[in-house]
């Protein structure tokens, strides 16, 4: 066997843009180099961890000379968690930034002619923004170069928090996140203490045994708290203790949930949440309107940028009282209760049943007559029998999740005869590929970047497409 090809260390690279994923990108022989947690105007030295023909990646070792732009974040976990990639970026320049990826993926993924982007829409808190976060409990917990440099026994002690990028089996433990306040960092602190005290098992990714699995934290702008303990079957009475014990320990939790998870993965979708203590659900308000949030309901996570959002998405519906509308992933139904008044009909289709039980709600509480919700794989059900029974729309308002829509959509899209589509995305390169195939029948009329994770990578995207004219 030949020997592996080594590979170099680039010293003095001068770090020149962001690209896609966030990643910083610098030119090296006419080479594209990605490296992360970098920003324009860094010089580093930087280990090449893969070469390809056109593009290498790499790692930084050190910064030689510092961008003039960057800052000293505020987080004790920058670095290492991986949540917060630009808090050493200026916010005015995270917002260039996203603007630009915005732009690059609707001409480069999408494309399609499009017109001059709108100025992002920055969100005017940077921090304590978050209304949910979902904390981690793992066995093994993830240790920073500084506690290995220690030398002490450290890896023994499980961790609450959040997974390492990359790293399956193993969790951060956190101690304080700075992007959702109230009583967050209390309940999580003090839910980590509790079970480190009674020896409960947190659970082994690697293995795939444990108790303790995750612990999700919600909240509204009004103060209410919704707190779901995630668990295996095992230990009974003491995910009974732990509920117990949160519950008195924090009177301001005003909605206590467990839900058993038996399988491999994390996710919550198909499994059966269960009332421990306090409402149902919690709420929140919107230009007078109610929304209903289950465990289990989508609800955008930043909740003062969730308004702008929607108001740009009802700017560029254009209603006038009279149209069709469909509003495809409506979840808990707040887009379409907030379009409602201005419109004829509106339907809204959602996959998750719980969440299409919510919106009806929040529909039937707001005293909306006009608007209807069908649970159901949207591929299956937003097709030509639909229109049949519900009539052809006059727009159609989606806002799929991050892998964006499946083919059988976009196709029905294009049959449907919608004089405007509103298409919303919490990814604009899959929101590209989309609008590529939706350019055979729609232009692109708008673009309009809504920031609302401030501190990421993400951007919230809203486009405007309106049928082509013969």
């Amino acid at each position: 066997m030949g020997r592996k090809k080594q590979l170099p260390i680039l010293r003095g690279v001068t770090i020149t843009d962001i690209g896609s994923e966030g990643n910083a990108i610098a030119k090296v022989d006419e080479m594209v180099l990605f490296v992360p947690g970098m920003i324009p105007g860094d010089v580093v030295d930087v280990r090449v961890t893969k070469k390809k023909k056109r593009y290498m990646e790499g790692v930084a070792m050190a910064v030689t000379s510092p961008s003039p732009d960057r800052i000293t974040p505020p987080c004790s976990h920058f670095g290492v968690c991986g949540g917060c990639r630009w808090q050493h970026l200026p916010y005015d320049r995270q917002l260039y930034y996203k603007e630009q990826q915005v732009r690059d993926n609707l001409t480069r993924i999408g494309h399609t002619a499009i017109p001059a982007v709108d100025a992002i829409i920055g969100s005017e808190k940077i921090y304590d923004y978050r209304n949910k976060l979902e904390f981690t409990f793992s066995e093994k917990r993830w240790l920073t170069r500084g506690e290995v440099a220690t030398g002490a026994e450290l890896c023994k002690r499980p961790a609450l928090g959040f997974h390492i990028p990359g790293v399956f089996d193993k969790a951060l433990d956190i101690y304080e996140c700075l992007l959702m306040g109230g009583p967050t960092d209390a309940i999580r602190n003090e839910a980590r203490r509790y079970a480190a005290e009674r020896n409960l098992p947190f659970y082994d990714f690697r293995e795939q045994r444990g108790f303790l699995r995750n612990l999700i934290v919600r909240r509204t702008a009004g103060g209410e708290v919704m707190v779901v303990l995630v668990t295996t079957d095992s230990h009974g009475e003491e995910r009974e203790s732990v509920l117990r014990h949160l519950a008195e320990r924090f009177p301001e939790i005003t909605s206590l949930y467990y839900i058993i998870n038996t399988k491999k993965n994390d996710s919550i979708s198909d499994l059966t949440p269960v009332l421990f203590a306090g409402n149902g659900y919690i709420t929140e308000e919107m230009e007078g309107l109610k929304f209903r949030i289950g465990p289990k309901s989508f609800y955008q996570t930043n909740s003062s940028q969730a308004k702008k959002l929607y108001s740009v998405v009802r700017e560029m519906a254009q209603l006038t009282g009279s149209e069709n509308v469909y509003d495809l992933y409506t979840g808990t139904g707040t887009i379409a209760c907030y379009l409602a008044s201005g419109a004829g009909r509106v339907t809204g289709i959602e996959y998750i049943e719980e969440a299409v039980s919510d919106a009806r709600v929040n529909a039937l509480e707001n005293k909306i007559g006009n608007a209807h919700f069908i649970a159901g794989d949207i591929r299956n059900v937003f097709n030509d029998t639909l229109f049949s029974e519900r009539g052809r729309p006059d727009v159609i308002i989606t806002d799929p999740p991050r892998a964006g829509m499946h083919g059988d959509v976009t196709a029905a899209m294009l049959r449907s005869g919608a004089e405007r589509i509103v298409y919303v995305s919490c990814n604009p390169a899959t929101q590209a590929r989309d609008i590529d195939i939706l350019s055979q029948g729609y232009d692109v009329k708008r673009v309009a970047p809504v920031d609302m994770f401030p501190h990421t990578f993400h951007v919230e995207n809203v486009v405007l497409l309106e049928k082509k004219k013969n």
